[in-house]
Formats: structure tokens, C-alpha cells, sequence
């Protein structure tokens, strides 16, 4: 079972197991409806975790999980990442991809010729850049318009425009 990191647990609140989340997600309000996350410093040693509550607040997730009941609980799993399996991620729009979707696609200019693949997909203060990987080097290119002209998940490509000027 493959796992997608959607939260980091930051620090406890209080007394009782209540855990400030960091969401890393667009959509923080899915904390709202979850059941249940697993939760470990890995996806290979995450436990499924029971939600006994959960409410958003100044971009953070509160959240109190079955089995962590009081404040040295909480505090043993600050630190955790909390992970949801593919099936229950959101459903984007079409102009939208998950951050997994993208790492792997073909790299393409626009006369078709195979520039590289996307190694991962940085998430910066203005937007995000794709980190692509070029005859055993990395090149950084901005995930905007300007530079890319399509993703199609389907064909596994995404085709970029002016590439040179990141040589």
C-alpha cells in the first residue's frame, strides 16, 4: 500500500493529546472530514490512527487521535507525518496534479525532443519548481506558464518552452 504524506505533527497542545498539525496539502479542510491517518516518522512504520476530533485554525489542524490521551503521548509524536493511502486523496480538478503524479513524467521542448525527467517538485514561497533531471545533473525550472506549455499526465510528458535559457 502506497502512502502520501498530508500533514506533519508540530508540537501537543495542553493536556489531553490535542496535536497541532502542519497540513501539506491545498486542501487543509480534508482534515475536517478524515476518520482516520496513519501516522510515523515513515510511511514504512506508519500505524493507523483513529480521529477522536479535529478543527482548523490559523492554517494549522488540532487534532486528537484515539490512543494519545494525554500530553506525553502528544508529545512522543511530535515529529510524526500523517499519510493517506491513494484512495483517499481528494479528486483534483483537471488543471491540477498531485506532486507524485508529476515526478517521473518525460520532459519534452517544444519541437518534441526528450530534454529529461522530473525528479521532484519543490514547493517555494511564490510557486513551485520542477526539478528536472538532465544527463546526470539537475535543472531547476519555475512551474509557471511562462515555461511550461503542457502536462499531459495521460502520455506522461509535460513540454517545455525556452529551456535553454535554464542551460
Amino acid at each position: 500500500m502506497e502512502l502520501y504524506l498530508t500533514g506533519i505533527v508540530l508540537k501537543p497542545k495542553g493536556l489531553k493529546g490535542e496535536l497541532k498539525v502542519q497540513p501539506v496539502t491545498d486542501y487543509p479542510e480534508s482534515f475536517l472530514k478524515r476518520r482516520e491517518f496513519y501516522m510515523g516518522k515513515t510511511p514504512g512504520e506508519a500505524v493507523l490512527r483513529k480521529v477522536l476530533s479535529a478543527k482548523l485554525n490559523q492554517g494549522f489542524a488540532w487534532i486528537v487521535f484515539e490512543g494519545i490521551g494525554t500530553r506525553e503521548d502528544a508529545e512522543a509524536a511530535a515529529g510524526c507525518r500523517l499519510y493517506v493511502t491513494g484512495e483517499e486523496l481528494e479528486t483534483l480538478p483537471d488543471d491540477r496534479a498531485y506532486i507524485h503524479d508529476l515526478i517521473g513524467l518525460e520532459v519534452l521542448d517544444e519541437k518534441g525532443g526528450r530534454i529529461g525527467i522530473i525528479s521532484d517538485v519543490l514547493q517555494m514561497p511564490a510557486h513551485d519548481v520542477y526539478e528536472i533531471e538532465v544527463g546526470g545533473r539537475k535543472v531547476l525550472v519555475p512551474a509557471v506558464e511562462e515555461f511550461v506549455d503542457e502536462i499531459d499526465l495521460r502520455k506522461g510528458i509535460m513540454v517545455l518552452r525556452r529551456f535553454s535559457e535554464f542551460l
